[in-house]
């Protein structure tokens, strides 16, 4: 038997695709219209929301039996806020400019209903190892849907991707590039985030109709 069995390996996998955080439960989606007008810092977000989800659903999993059950949201925040001040502290001293750059959304991951609603749903009522491959799962799914918003809203918004030109030299400076094509400067506004997931999750699902039938 490898390292994973087949039913460790869907926590990882279904929130992939067919359990997506966004796309399924449309949870997170605050933070995928906040963050994601560029692509650093939608990849930058999905690591910090990987390692405050993973690293807490442990910790919480591996006291799971001696919280009071009427405290223990208490314990999620608390657990939740000191992994966060973690992240934002490491931004700040290697990152800080990107730390400026996505100012209190960081912060906000405490109250992300990802992380709430995994440590609430799964880690208290499982094994640290399986809670780890679910916060790893439920993160990449979250992750894969800000990156693949980032990359579009930056390459058809800028033109760059990670700050690089990647359309070639615009006009002049005019944004208009010498094939015709022009930065679309909505895409770097709030609602084409939003309309970008939507036509994720109209692809998602028109590609497995299941999906539909489920919701």
């Amino acid at each position: 038997m490898g390292l994973l069995s087949k039913k460790d390996a869907k926590l990882i996998t279904d929130p992939l695709a067919d359990n997506n955080p966004i796309t399924i439960q449309v949870l997170g989606i605050c933070s995928a219209l906040a963050v994601t007008a560029e692509l650093k810092p939608s990849i930058v977000m999905a690591i910090s929301v990987m390692f405050v989800l993973a690293m807490g659903n442990v910790v919480i999993s591996l006291i799971r039996n001696i919280i009071p059950s009427k405290i223990r949201i208490i314990v999620q925040l608390v657990i939740a806020a000191v992994l966060v001040i973690i992240v934002d502290q490491i931004l700040k001293a290697f990152a800080y400019e990107l730390s400026k750059q996505l100012s209190v959304f960081v912060g906000l991951i405490i109250t992300n209903c990802i992380i709430m609603g995994r440590f609430e749903a799964f880690a208290l009522a499982n094994t640290p190892w399986r809670s780890f491959l679910d916060g790893i799962g439920n993160s990449a799914g979250y992750g894969i849907i800000l990156i693949l918003v980032g990359f579009f809203r930056e390459l058809l918004g800028s033109g760059s991707l990670l700050g690089f030109k990647v359309l070639g030299d615009s006009v002049e400076k005019t944004g208009v590039y010498a094939y015709g094509y022009e930065n679309n400067g909505f895409m770097l506004l709030a609602p084409m985030a939003l309309i970008t997931i939507g036509i994720i999750i109209w692809v998602q699902r028109s590609r497995n109709p299941a999906l539909i039938e489920h919701n």
